[in-house]
């Protein structure tokens, strides 16, 4: 709601960029090197400017910091209403949620703990309680449904990334790290006997060897399964979630002689 300063210090001179452009600068440096490489000063060597005349455009970094958020959620390729099938809306605010994230993972860490109400924030907020409207629930029971989907794919694209940066730094991925690195220790926890639930988790458990979009939507699936319980039973029966055979299980390749 700001108003951008309309003309530079000299009479009838223009400004040479404006606040989107140093909003983009901010999101790449985000994107290469995380937000602590984000300053006024970073931003306007790459806009090859002083810091001082960002100031004319934003109030500080946490002004840049809200428009760097809202400008990755404007990212989300949602229609401008609801298709009518509330299912379906949501699974593809969840996944457009997955794929911001994916793209822009310093954006994901400030989602739960940095809300905002830009233009391109409210816009999807708008979109997803649109989904639930008209099922007689009242707005502090779609405001939870629709936390809940948030929640979810805030946490699980969360797990995702650190996946992503531990096979970055370490090398290893999952199942080289579960093979590998902590494989003998499972190994001794499971042959003593006192954790049955967690032995059952290695030995029958498919979905942490799942490939990381079927992950995420086996969660999804259980997640509107959850949101169809608090609806009328007309509006949208629980589903059943993705099945298939158990994948063979990391920690038992390595013992395998083939």
């Amino acid at each position: 709601m700001r108003p951008e300063e309309s003309e530079r210090t000299g009479r009838g001179r223009r400004p040479g960029y404006n606040r989107g452009q140093i909003t983009q600068a901010a999101v790449a440096v985000a994107d290469e090197e995380g937000m602590d490489a984000v300053t006024m000063r970073r931003i306007a060597a790459e806009l090859g400017t002083g810091a001082m005349s960002l100031y004319r455009y934003v109030a500080g970094r946490d002004d840049l910091i809200d428009l760097m958020i809202d400008a990755a959620v404007g990212e989300m390729a949602l229609p401008t209403q609801p298709s009518g099938n509330w299912r379906e809306d949501l699974t593809l605010v969840a996944e457009q949620t997955r794929a911001v994230g994916l793209r822009h993972p310093w954006q994901i860490a400030l989602a739960n703990r940095r809300p905002t109400l830009g233009p391109n924030s409210l816009r999807v907020q708008e979109f997803a309680m649109s989904a639930l409207d008209g099922f007689g629930l009242d707005i502090d029971e779609i405001a939870s449904l629709i936390g809940m989907l948030s929640d979810y794919a805030h946490s699980a694209v969360h797990r995702e990334i650190g996946w992503l940066e531990q096979a970055r730094r370490t090398g290893m991925d999952m199942a080289q790290w579960m093979s590998g690195y902590v494989g003998p220790y499972v190994a001794e926890v499971v042959a003593s006997g006192q954790y049955p639930m967690f032995t059952r988790s290695i030995e029958q458990a498919r979905v942490p060897h799942l490939p990381p979009e079927e992950r995420f939507r086996y969660g999804l699936a259980h997640v509107l399964n959850g949101i169809a319980a608090g609806l009328p039973a007309e509006s949208g029966r629980a589903v059943a979630v993705p099945d298939g055979p158990i994948p063979s299980c990391p920690l038992n390749r390595s013992a395998d002689p083939s």
